[in-house]
């Protein structure tokens, strides 16, 4: 337990040192306060656009706390995952290449502990950052649109923490298959390509971890609940998979 918190402690040192930590926090956090904003504001710049000379009326619908939160979502699905990996990218191959593991290894530290703490340091890191960024733009949309009472939408944001986690894992778990710096984020970003691509199915959706990014503002409405359970719990069990897989991958690595 010892050797545990202590490389987990090391990596926290890491990510503050090397700007990790303070990145993805402005990033997530910006996008927690922009998005409220840019949906309250976005009728407002489409009546910017020139229409010189085109008879083209355009009617744009008053913007609701439902927009804010649809455009929170996008960004987190579409930006803020993609900043999460490039910002976790090589924390254990690159520590492979270098050798730095082999002196903490030599010394008693279990490899099942080097994966479990980098683990749960990213994970605490994507939580907190996370976490911040989804009450920012609760209090912010209840600021610009007032009192509102969406369904579900905890369970929503859980959601989407949830891929959040499971990419985590994927991400390590790719990261011990293949060396080199870019072999575990080009892998990782491979699967969930072809995630997506079983994402047009309507079929797969209950099993679908890509659900738990796509599927937010139905929820929100009180739809696809049963769906998002489903992938919830199937997101769940890849997460453990991918963690054993990494343990047992890593395992048999010579540094």
């Amino acid at each position: 337990m010892s050797g545990y918190l202590a490389f987990m402690g090391k990596e926290f040192k890491e990510q503050i040192r090397t700007f990790k930590a303070l990145i993805l926090f402005i990033v997530l956090l910006l996008f927690g306060l922009v998005s409220p904003a840019l949906a309250k504001i976005m009728p407002e710049l489409l009546k910017l656009i020139p229409m010189d000379g085109l008879e083209l009326t355009i009617n744009i619908p008053a913007p609701t706390w439902m927009d804010a939160y649809a455009q929170f979502f996008k960004n987190i699905t579409q930006i803020g995952i993609i900043v999460l990996l490039i910002l976790l990218n090589g924390s254990i191959s690159q520590e492979m290449q270098r050798g730095t593991l082999i002196n903490m290894l030599s010394k008693g530290l279990a490899r099942p502990t080097v994966i479990l703490a980098k683990f749960t340091a990213s994970g605490l890191l994507w939580s907190f950052c996370y976490v911040l960024s989804a009450v920012g733009t609760w209090i912010y949309t209840l600021i610009l649109f007032g009192k509102h009472a969406p369904s579900h939408l905890f369970f929503s944001f859980f959601c989407l923490w949830l891929l959040g986690i499971f990419i985590i894992a994927l991400l390590l778990f790719c990261s011990t298959l293949i060396g080199g710096g870019y072999g575990g984020i080009l892998l990782t970003a491979g699967i969930l390509g072809f995630l997506l691509l079983i994402g047009i199915f309507p079929q797969a959706a209950p099993y679908n971890p890509i659900t738990l990014g796509s599927g937010n503002i139905s929820l929100l409405s009180g739809i696809g609940v049963d769906e998002m359970i489903s992938a919830c719990v199937v997101t769940l069990l890849l997460t453990v998979l991918c963690i054993v897989g990494a343990i047992v991958s890593f395992s048999k690595k010579q540094l």
